[in-house]
């Protein structure tokens, strides 16, 4: 294991945060390959494709403002990388701030991610 020594991950999680920050759907999906497959958490059913993907993240410009995204070391085994990250926002319908934190372990192909995994914890009143 090692830390991302070129940054190319890194970049594609900073690409990725940036999307999700603007609400930019096109940019987050830009980080997949065409065919990835995107976990939201280990309870919620696979969104397949760039389309399903853009589907689960829509709704972000109309529910979260003052979005903010960090990750910490990104941390590599071949083709696989894994990090820490931290989401805080305001819901937009009741001003409500919410801090979600948790892990992303993706899976590359092609200089983009194939597989992405999500495992989080929302905490809600306090970001």
């Amino acid at each position: 294991m090692s830390v991302d020594p070129n940054g190319e991950y890194a970049s594609l999680i900073e690409q990725f945060g940036k999307g999700w920050e603007k609400g930019s759907t096109d940019q987050m999906v830009g980080v997949f390959t065409d065919d990835a497959v995107f976990y939201p958490s280990p309870f919620d059913a696979p969104a397949r494709g760039s389309a399903a993907i853009r589907a689960y993240w829509s709704d972000i410009p109309r529910e979260q403002a003052e979005i903010s995204f960090r990750f910490g070391e990104i941390f590599v085994v071949g083709p696989w990388f894994a990090t820490e990250f931290k989401c805080t926002f305001r819901r937009r319908r009741t001003g409500e701030p919410v801090d979600l934190r948790g892990a992303i372990f993706c899976e590359t192909a092609d200089g983009k991610i194939s597989e992405m995994r999500m495992y989080w914890h929302r905490n809600l009143g306090r970001s």
